[in-house]
């Protein structure tokens, strides 16, 4: 392309009288440079100096040492993100951190010039340290971080001329974690859409490397990020207070609103790295959603959300059928089945919905839902009968252990709703039924929850609130040592800490519960839950950024957004919310790793 100053020089030099036509040409092109509106760069220019002004600092060059990148010596990566597409990712190598920073920004304003994203966000990465790793050592690796969380970058070669940042690598699919290894033809699918030269062969050994980083949001706020192995690549979070967790919820519950369509169902869920839709419903899920979202209003009134809640709320009592004595149950209409859990997570979402918006509205049909989970009940043992045809004929006696606590918590809930002895009469039946048949071995959220409901009640009974905290001591360990999200664990635990609170208050105790364990456990699980919130800086690695912001995913199922992946987050986070003065006074803060 010539410059409109080369252009000039040209046709002065040129006699129009002897070359008319080629001036004429040449003006036209003189006229088209002139017209041509240069890229704004502004706006990434004002972020990359924020940055900038993070990054080249005495501290970070101590940090990350002489040459943490190898033989390329110090690397930067800068991202950029318009929200709507994938980031666009820039790689500067040089022999100082103050030169590989001038390298990937000189290929940032570059890729900007000649059309590149809206800089929304922008995110800078430094190596901070690196290994090489053999082909078949990267395969087993892999293979062995099967929970999806191996948080390496990699380089192909030694000059970081091809290298891909782990959210790059994780978001994109490019780790194999069924064969291990890189897999090849989901890096050249991701360097075509990226328009970078393609890779003809893996080569046989690779860089690995780690990074510090820091992104810059719409707003121009930097957040720093962990290079921690625990909250890899998430923003630093000095304290999970209660602030923090009311962010968190808001913007679940903000997504969870976007998925209601125009007849009260949710989009199901998403698989973000590639923007697909996951086709399949499941009813109770959908009951177990509109209850976080009312939970969600309860603490940030919103109007917006709360006629999300009533379309939600409306596809919920479609669902519902009255067999001929007039006893109510929730249809899977795929199945054409009933299913216990179904009725009882309705009955907890509709009773939510009352309470909050001081409407009894749904009292009926929540009664006719109770009958239909006490005909499903042995009035004898407590046990509980899982599955009836469409037809309400049996099918399945047995199908998992969540329908139990799901269907007792809603007895629970009906009673606070009308006083009547009869649900909390069937939710004492099966907590001795719970009691009799051990069910601390399922490490159960539901069971906690309903117990937690019944000490409302019946708060002077010392076998439910040792039952209760045997579900958490009993569990403990597994729970304290799982290393992805898993947020039902919180919610376990924060119903069995309002119980354990009320143990207190009624000045009974119950021996072999570790406090302290029990403190520090609730906080690890909150940060851990963190790790798979789609902040900003997750979210810009995957296929349609903005559609599942704020949102939370299940990364060892292939970052998995399903609408009740969502509902749990929220479901644990409001607990840790509404609880969190007690929590600091209990002394959280001070048993915390």
């Amino acid at each position: 392309m010539y410059t409109k100053s080369l252009i000039s020089k040209i046709l002065h030099s040129i006699s129009v009288r002897t070359a008319p036509w080629f001036c004429c040409v040449l003006c036209l092109a003189l006229s088209a440079c002139s017209s041509r509106e240069p890229a704004d760069t502004s706006r990434y220019e004002r972020k990359a100096e924020l940055l900038r002004l993070q990054i080249l600092t005495d501290d970070v060059r101590e940090a990350v040492g002489q040459a943490p990148a190898g033989e390329a010596g110090h690397v930067v990566f800068l991202s950029v993100c318009d929200g709507t597409q994938r980031a666009r990712v820039c790689t500067g190598a040089g022999l100082t951190l103050d030169a590989a920073w001038e390298a990937a920004d000189k290929a940032a304003l570059e890729l900007l010039r000649a059309g590149g994203p809206e800089p929304v966000w922008v995110k800078a990465d430094v190596v901070c340290v690196s290994r090489e790793i053999s082909q078949e050592e990267l395969k087993d690796e892999v293979l062995w971080a099967n929970d999806e969380s191996y948080f390496w970058g990699v380089s192909l070669d030694d000059n970081y001329d091809t290298a891909f940042l782990e959210a790059e690598l994780n978001g994109n699919r490019i780790y194999d974690y069924e064969n291990g290894g890189l897999n090849s033809a989901y890096i050249n699918t991701y360097l075509r859409e990226a328009g970078r030269p393609l890779v003809k062969r893996l080569p046989g050994d690779y860089t690995l490397f780690r990074s510090v980083g820091w992104l810059c949001d719409e707003e121009d706020r930097i957040f720093q990020l962990s290079a921690d192995e625990s909250g890899y690549g998430r923003r630093k979070t000095e304290i999970i207070d209660k602030e923090c967790a009311g962010e968190v919820i808001e913007e679940a519950s903000e997504f969870l609103a976007e998925q209601v369509k125009e007849d009260g169902s949710f989009v199901y869920g998403l698989y973000p790295r590639f923007d697909n839709e996951i086709d399949n419903y499941n009813i109770i899920r959908h009951a177990g959603t509109v209850w976080s979202m009312i939970c969600s209003y309860r603490l940030a009134p919103d109007e917006k959300l709360k006629e999300k809640i009533d379309e939600a709320a409306q596809y919920l009592i479609s669902q519902v059928r009255y067999d001929p004595l007039g006893q109510a149950y929730l249809l899977e209409a795929k199945d054409d089945e009933f299913k216990l859990g179904g009725s009882g997570v309705a009955v907890v979402a509709l009773t939510e919905y009352m309470d909050v918006f001081e409407d009894d509205r749904y009292l009926d049909v929540c009664r006719a839902l109770g009958d239909g989970i006490l005909a499903l009940m042995d009035p004898d043992t407590g046990e509980y009968y899982h599955v009836l045809n469409g037809d309400f004929s049996k099918k399945e006696e047995y199908r998992t252990v969540y329908y139990d606590g799901e269907a007792t918590f809603a007895l629970c809930r009906l009673y606070g709703a009308t006083g009547e002895q009869v649900w909390l009469d069937g939710a004492c039946l099966a907590a001795e039924y719970f009691m009799a048949n051990d069910y601390t071995q399922y490490t159960d959220h539901w069971i906690s929850y309903a117990m937690n409901e019944i000490t409302r009640y019946i708060p002077d009974n010392r076998d439910y609130y040792e039952f209760a905290m045997n579900n958490v001591q009993d569990n403990l360990e597994i729970i304290y040592s799982r290393k992805s999200g898993h947020p039902i664990y919180l919610e376990l635990l924060m119903a069995a800490f309002e119980t354990y609170e009320r143990m207190l208050d009624q000045d009974i105790h119950v021996d072999g519960l570790d406090r302290d364990m029990f403190l520090k456990t609730i906080y690890i699980r909150a940060d851990r839950m963190l790790n798979e919130h789609l902040y900003p800086e997750t979210a810009m690695y995957t296929g349609n950024p903005r559609r599942i912001l704020g949102a939370f995913m299940v990364r060892q199922e292939g970052y998995r957004i399903r609408i009740d992946d969502v509902q749990h987050n929220i479901g644990g986070f409001y607990m840790y919310y509404r609880n969190y003065d007690r929590l600091v006074q209990e002394g959280m803060h001070e048993c915390r790793d």
